[in-house]
């Protein structure tokens, strides 16, 4: 799913070329792949306890690959925004029932590790693509790019498909939603605080190549200077998990996380080009010791009879925004006739963030004390 998300990012300056569009285009385009999520995220437990988590995904990932099939033969614009729509109905779908498979292996025993595993396979797959698509099209064209996507989709579809296996201790899921009360103030704080941590995430993977380029590096080279800020993500994200869960201290392992990117990112405009890979190195490290705390917000409000429901709607708000934001923050660049403005845009609300996280801190006081 990652792979297939970052594609647009990773060959933007090609597709831009191609297809005579815009960085809001391209922004709509990221965010087009998101877009079903609002719809899809809180059905989608219903959807697999119908039919069965494994049909489920197979299902998913069929999507994702007519989806690629589309794009990769697009006759124009509106090809390339129906085969991510299509690839993203799937890619969404894949995304909220795996976490329930992997709860369903690893609940109990070594469940912190596994969901950063999981976790962790979303800037691992963006870095992969940065670094392997621009090269695939230096050398074949955006088509070949567009086949390697879907091969390694094929590729997974079998293996799935023929070596997956339900676990043998698993509880079947009842096709049926509890809404319950939600504690709505609170629950939107924490889906606010995921959004913008990823939406600013991803207005450095997907805008990188495109900054760096501008600023004179090929695109193979700025994608893959792109690509150091997710892979030290990566390593540094199960770190944080361990830093708060040791400590205690998960409201400081977030800030010093926001505010390494908020200070430090903007940077990236002003710096000389050759010095951007150790900025992109020292944010990336502390702003992945953010996401574990960040992600584990809503347990603390959410309570086990609305908790699936609730988790739905946490990842609706979450994808709303991811569908809004990189649009709009490409339309911001096109109109300023700069792509830096992205950086300082994602500086800006993760700047923002910090008052959301103190403001979920103090709405979660009030449902503890209602409770």
């Amino acid at each position: 799913m990652a792979f297939q998300f970052q594609s647009v990012g990773a060959l933007s300056p090609l597709i831009i070329e191609g297809y005579g569009v815009s960085l809001a285009d391209i922004g709509l385009l990221i965010g087009l792949y998101m877009a079903p999520g609002v719809i899809v995220a809180i059905p989608g437990g219903a959807v697999a306890a119908l039919f069965g988590d494994k049909r489920v995904v197979a299902v998913s990932m069929i999507l994702m690959l007519l989806g690629g099939l589309l794009i990769s033969y697009a006759p124009g614009w509106w090809s390339l925004i129906a085969g991510r729509l299509i690839a993203g109905i799937g890619g969404v779908a894949l995304n909220v029932v795996m976490t329930k498979m992997v709860v369903d292996w690893f609940a109990g025993r070594e469940i912190s590790t596994a969901m950063a595993i999981f976790i962790n396979s979303w800037p691992v797959g963006i870095a992969l693509a940065l670094l392997a698509l621009p090269s695939v099209a230096v050398m074949g064209g955006l088509v070949l790019a567009w086949i390697t996507v879907l091969s390694m989709i094929a590729v997974s579809l079998a293996l799935f498909v023929a070596f997956y296996r339900t676990p043998d201790n698993a509880v079947a899921a009842v096709a049926r939603i509890t809404v319950g009360k939600l504690p709505g103030y609170p629950l939107f704080l924490a889906g606010a605080l995921w959004a913008i941590y990823n939406t600013s995430l991803a207005m450095v993977f997907s805008f990188g190549p495109a900054l760096l380029s501008e600023r004179g590096l090929p695109l193979a080279s700025a994608s893959s200077m792109t690509s150091l800020f997710m892979v030290i993500f990566a390593l540094a994200v199960p770190l944080g998990g361990i830093i708060a869960d040791r400590t205690g201290r998960r409201d400081t392992v977030i800030m010093v996380s926001l505010l390494s990117y908020a200070l430090l990112i903007p940077l990236v405009l002003f710096v000389p080009v050759t010095t951007v890979p150790a900025i992109f190195l020292v944010v990336g490290f502390f702003y992945g010791l953010g996401a574990g705390p960040i992600v584990g917000l809503p347990s603390n409000v959410l309570p086990p009879a609305v908790r699936a429901f609730g988790m739905g709607v946490y990842y609706s708000i979450y994808y709303l925004w991811m569908m809004a934001a990189l649009p709009l923050a490409g339309a911001a660049a096109d109109a300023l006739g700069n792509t830096g403005v992205v950086f300082v845009l994602g500086a800006v609300i993760v700047v923002a963030s910090m008052v959301v996280l103190a403001l979920f801190r103090r709405a979660q006081v009030q449902v503890i004390s209602v409770g």
